[in-house]
């Protein structure tokens, strides 16, 4: 799945779209429990759960654009 193709009017979109908008100040990536806080923080209408489901999807769902280059560590792949 491409990013330009995430519904934002869906929760896990709005999970998404925000999740790409946070990798992309941090070009060293972000550890999975900072990432989720993050997305938390920015979104806290969401549960957690959700939250932590989408994350925890990322590289299964967007192999092109997120890779974690170590354990938890989560990265836009235009940083390697």
């Amino acid at each position: 799945m491409e990013i330009t193709k995430i519904n934002s009017n869906t929760k896990t979109g709005k999970i998404y779209l925000t999740i790409f908008e946070i990798l992309n100040k941090y070009p060293e990536g972000l550890q999975w429990t900072v990432l989720n806080k993050k997305v938390e923080e920015l979104n806290p209408s969401l549960h957690p759960k959700t939250v932590n489901g989408c994350v925890w999807k990322l590289v299964e769902k967007f192999p092109n654009e997120i890779y974690k280059p170590s354990k938890g560590l989560f990265r836009l792949t235009k940083f390697k």
